[in-house]
């Protein structure tokens, strides 16, 4: 069985996420969404996020979502995965996980990174951009789960 973590901070978790999760849910026997703390971040509180994906993310079968505090590698061989998927939407994103490819490989050399492309109408999405225009009161709605809108309109994420 083959175990994929697909790791973030996920602040908030977008459609261009779950298409993801979807589109590594056929490839892979389980996915685990791990919800990271991040020092550099403000990710809100991690239990709303997890709570949250759980709900956006509840009509794939294969899919785990737990929240962690450690450095990605060590939390991919606690869940037992061995592959770590990333999502790529620029030149930008692909080297930044490109650096963070070679730095997990040197870590864990034993687990792997694989990149996966959103579709076309989630290329743009982006959880920076999602949290700016909810705090201006514009519509998200379009982006995310109907939880995650609720959950910014109601400043319990951000």
């Amino acid at each position: 069985m083959t175990t994929a973590l697909y790791p973030g901070t996920f602040n908030p978790i977008h459609n261009g996420h779950a298409d993801l999760v979807e589109r590594a849910a056929a490839l892979f026997d389980h996915v685990v969404l791990g919800i990271a703390t991040s020092p550099h971040k403000s990710p809100g509180d991690l239990q709303v996020r997890v709570d949250l994906a759980k709900l956006a993310l509840a009509h794939v079968s294969n899919v785990e979502i737990i929240g962690f505090n450690t450095l990605t590698v060590d939390f991919a061989k606690a869940v037992g995965a061995s592959v770590i998927l990333k999502g790529i939407r620029t030149v930008t994103d692909f080297d930044y996980e490109f650096q963070m490819l070679s730095m997990n490989r040197a870590l864990a050399p034993d687990i792997d990174t694989v990149f996966l492309a959103p579709s076309e109408e989630n290329s743009y999405i982006s959880s920076s951009l999602v949290r700016q225009i909810a705090s201006y009161g514009g519509d998200i709605s379009r982006f995310v789960h109907p939880a995650v809108n609720e959950a910014l309109k109601n400043n319990e994420i951000g």
